[in-house]
């Protein structure tokens, strides 16, 4: 049984937006879904492309990772999407953004794919 979805601070189940999606509770623009990874537009863009990538097990952070097989299966998303959407020419960033001090606003591991405008080096 896959954990259960959790704010990552009070632990109330059924709080977490990705898992709502993930289950079909709420809407998103999916550009791919298989048994164990969900893609989905942002509604909050940061860059005219901006994908998450999401594992449908709820997984809280980046640190909550126990299998490694899991990463590879996310990356090969993002790559596949990349390629679908035309990004590798010109380029793409993917971001992994790991508990509140890294940015990460929704307790839900998630890869954003980033593309279609230049981006500064450092991040934030």
């Amino acid at each position: 049984m896959a954990p259960s979805c959790t704010d990552g601070v009070n632990s109330l189940p059924g709080n977490c937006v990705f898992c709502e999606i993930v289950e079909g509770r709420r809407k998103a623009a999916i550009l791919y879904e298989d048994p164990e990874v969900l893609a989905f537009r942002d509604i909050l863009p940061q860059a005219p492309t901006h994908i998450l990538i999401v594992p449908k097990e709820h997984v809280p952070s980046a640190v909550a990772v126990s299998d490694p097989d899991l990463w590879s299966k996310l990356m090969d998303v993002a790559r596949k999407l990349a390629l679908e959407l035309g990004c590798e020419d010109k380029g793409y960033r993917l971001v992994v953004n790991s508990g509140p001090q890294a940015g990460q606003t929704i307790p839900h591991l998630h890869v954003h794919l980033l593309a279609g405008r230049s981006f500064r080096w450092p991040p934030g």
